[in-house]
């Protein structure tokens, strides 16, 4: 997963639009391919990251590292490391992360009704 240089054009054009858009800010926080599919599986509550990794076909321990890390930044998931051995960590959606279940729920809704509406009209 490459990071966007600072300096360059695309760079800047995402922190304008960000800081003038509100929608645009918000959709960004889950617009990574990973991230939606994680906040969707911990919509139905705290997993451990076996649960998350078999629950989430094709993704790599890395990513999945690489995702929630920057999902915790976004304060979207809390990570708890309990002191046992072995080691257990839990992740789950802060109360900012649990706002957005009805909106991914809507997307879903209306993902939905597009894949069929595009049925309709393939099968026409």
């Amino acid at each position: 997963m490459g990071k966007r240089k600072e300096t360059s054009t695309n760079f800047e054009n995402k922190t304008i639009l960000s800081g003038e858009c509100n929608q645009i800010y918000a959709s960004s926080l889950i617009s990574v391919q990973w991230t939606l599919i994680i906040c969707c599986q911990l919509a139905y509550g705290k997993m451990r990251f076996s649960e998350l990794k078999k629950s989430i076909p094709n993704i790599t321990e890395r990513m999945l590292t690489l995702q929630l890390r920057k999902i915790q930044e976004n304060r979207l998931v809390i990570r708890t490391a309990y002191a046992e051995v072995p080691p257990r960590v839990e992740y789950e959606l802060t109360a900012i992360g649990k706002e957005l279940i009805p909106i991914l729920e809507q997307l879903g809704e209306r993902g939905d009704r597009h894949k069929n509406a595009l049925l309709v009209d393939f099968k026409e």
